[in-house]
């Protein structure tokens, strides 16, 4: 051991010893010490520094957050931790202020001047406030107080935690959150240090406690005072809290303070020293008020972010697709990613919506912010787009009234669109845009185009005419619609990114060869890939669409004059078809099902009616005709001659609906085949 002499405020010096490091979670661990000839171990000697002393040797405005658990070397060249507590002197001397023999023991010291706890106190908020969710703020509280402060810590809260002003109903329940001690070491001889006598019986107590009304443990919740374990309050609180047959520290080795966050208790934690270690003075229940006080409104607050992160959440998940539709002739796949984990709403938004025909509408849009606000806009341009594509308008018609939707919805509404609708049975797909970025269409060679789309005005600008273009879409491509998150940063333009884009899908088509598409799946996760540290300054919507097609060979399609023999002869067309396809064994429910709405189209039609078949995994028929009234299934009584024909179709038929079109309605429905 070497001794170093150091002055303390005019006494004599001291023998010190290098300190025990920190271990990586913030307990104390101590390697085997010399023994002095007293036998007992030997703390480090401090000396006094004023703060002001301090931060004109260091430099520093103020002690760090994080260096509340950094040991104190005994080299009389270094300086001293501002937010541990300074020792008066070695084990074995006085006390300074009772005079009396100090214990023995290497662990926490006690705090002996006021200046120390100020210190130490603000260290502790600091470390406590710094944490966000429930688990950040226990631990900081466990952290920052072991081993500077206590040598175990358990901390209980209430279960279920209350959020606001809710009004918690049913039995207090406390559940033991989290424990924190520091562990037993072998001492120099070979033995063990003392422990905790708590210590083994800590990790088997019962996790749930229920608080008795009127009982002792809630008086002392109550109270909201922190107490000593030897306190007549606190010495039937504590098996109440722990479970019966677990001991404690006596004396005032341990301190039970109640934590109450701004309306009501909704906890406790408890602090315990060993037994061989200095006891808890008065002043350390002020220190324990503190630290409960931080923590519960900590708590507070965390359950308030965590209740506002889950709305947000639910907010965002109910504004987009739960899942895609599976329309014929097309693949579709998807991606949202938030902002940031602290803006998990925002305005980008997809969607994939069947029309009559076997078609479907691809929608992506972006609405400005990342707000609340942008996210309810967004929802209800979503909605209005889902009303409009059901009237099967044009995509240019569409973004006009979505235009002026948004003019209704405030001045100050601006978003981008881009609308799509794809016919599998012409292989071809229409495609208006409202100011947003250009889509990409990956061929099958492996060949990547940024599609020529007029770019238009965003929507909320008003007096705007949209423009739509008819474009090839041939089976086996994949088009990629996407907000400028995925290709617009602090780092690149918006051109640079669609063109590290474009190149990022030809390069991935290419692992996969030229005659298979690579898997939808995979693509979206490997253009998600493209963003880099650094690169994510908006939130990011992503739709793929691969596109199958219906081939010829599998669509049949008649027209049919309005009249009396129309039925039959749609049933003798419907049975050519199936036996070209062999599906024989389909012939009498098509044939039934085929005479029946024919002939409820044939009835109030004045123009031809259209009567068409698909061939796809189902088999698919479609009557139209220029009624735009919608068939209702209903309920027909025993006197009535007609009312049946839906009634066996939604019977038959493994689904079946009907959608009205600027021109009249289509009726469909689907059977399954081998």
């Amino acid at each position: 051991m070497t001794e170093h002499s150091i002055p303390d405020e005019g006494r004599q010096p001291r023998a010190a010893r290098p300190p025990a490091p920190a271990d990586p979670r913030g307990a104390l661990v101590r390697t085997p010490k010399a023994r002095d000839s007293a036998g007992a171990a030997a703390l480090p000697a401090q000396p006094t520094q004023s703060p002001q002393a301090a931060q004109a040797r260091t430099g520093d405005p103020a002690p760090g957050p994080s260096d509340e658990h950094s040991q104190p070397s005994g080299s009389p060249g270094q300086h001293p931790d501002p937010h541990r507590p300074r020792p008066d002197g070695a084990p074995g001397g006085e006390e300074r202020r009772s005079g009396q023999p100090r214990p023995p023991g290497g662990g926490p010291a006690a705090m002996r001047r006021d200046g120390d706890r100020l210190r130490f106190v603000g260290a502790a908020t600091r470390r406590i406030a710094r944490g966000i969710d429930l688990d950040e703020i226990v631990m900081g509280l466990c952290r920052a107080t072991v081993p500077t402060f206590s040598d175990a810590i358990l901390v209980y809260l209430r279960d279920p935690l209350p959020v606001g002003e809710e009004r918690p109903s049913g039995a207090l329940v406390l559940r033991l959150r989290r424990t924190d001690r520091i562990p037993e070491e072998p001492d120099t001889e070979g033995g063990t240090m003392p422990a905790l006598q708590v210590q083994s019986d800590l990790v088997t107590t019962a996790e749930l406690c229920e608080v008795r009304p009127g009982g002792t443990l809630a008086e002392v919740l109550r109270g909201v005072r922190p107490v000593f374990a030897d306190a007549p309050a606190a010495s039937a609180a504590l098996p109440e809290l722990l479970g019966e047959g677990r001991t404690v520290p006596s004396g005032q080795r341990t301190i039970l303070a109640p934590l109450r966050g701004r309306r009501r208790v909704i906890g406790a934690a408890v602090f315990l020293r060993r037994p061989d270690r200095p006891a808890f003075e008065n002043d350390d229940l002020l220190v324990a008020a503190q630290l409960a006080t931080h923590s519960a409104l900590g708590i507070d607050k965390a359950v308030l972010y965590g209740r506002e992160a889950y709305i947000a959440d639910e907010l965002q998940r109910t504004m987009l697709p739960e899942t895609l539709p599976r329309p014929t002739g097309v693949r579709l796949a998807s991606r949202y990613l938030p902002a940031a984990e602290t803006a998990r709403v925002g305005g980008d938004w997809y969607d994939a919506i069947p029309l009559p025909g076997s078609r479907v509408a691809l929608v992506v849009g972006d609405v400005m912010g990342h707000s609340m606000t942008s996210a309810a806009i967004m929802g209800q341009l979503r909605t209005t787009a889902q009303t409009l594509a059901g009237l099967d308008l044009p995509p240019q018609e569409v973004l006009h009234h979505l235009d002026e939707q948004a003019q209704r919805l405030g001045s100050d509404r601006m978003a981008t669109c881009l609308y799509a609708v794809y016919d599998p049975v012409a292989h071809r797909i229409t495609i208006a845009n409202a100011g947003h970025p250009p889509p990409v269409l990956l061929h099958l060679g492996g060949r990547a185009e940024v599609l020529r789309v007029p770019p238009g005005a965003p929507i909320g600008v008003g007096g705007v005419d949209f423009e739509a273009v008819e474009l090839d879409a041939p089976a086996g491509a994949t088009l990629l619609l996407y907000t400028d998150g995925l290709v617009e940063s602090r780092l690149r333009d918006v051109w640079t990114g669609i063109e590290q884009l474009r190149e990022r899908l030809a390069a991935t088509a290419q692992l996969t060869g030229p005659d298979h598409p690579p898997p939808l799946e995979a693509l979206c996760d490997d253009v998600l890939d493209m963003l880099g540290p650094g690169d994510r300054d908006d939130d990011i919507a992503l739709l793929a669409a691969r596109f199958d097609g219906i081939a010829p060979s599998d669509v049949a399609y008649w027209y049919l004059e309005p009249e009396d023999a129309t039925p039959a002869r749609a049933r003798r067309l419907a049975r050519s078809a199936l036996e070209r396809w062999g599906l024989q064994e389909l012939n009498d429910s098509l044939e039934l099902l085929v005479s029946e709405v024919v002939t409820n189209a044939v009835r109030y039609a004045s123009r031809p009616v259209t009567l068409r078949l698909l061939r796809t995994d189902v088999l698919r028929c479609e009557v139209g005709d220029d009624v735009p009234q919608l068939p209702r299934l209903r309920q027909a009584r025993a006197t009535d001659e007609g009312g049946r024909g839906l009634y066996l179709v939604n019977k038959l038929a493994r689904r079946w609906g009907a959608t009205r079109l600027s021109t009249g309605k289509v009726v469909w429905f689907e059977l399954n085949h081998s």
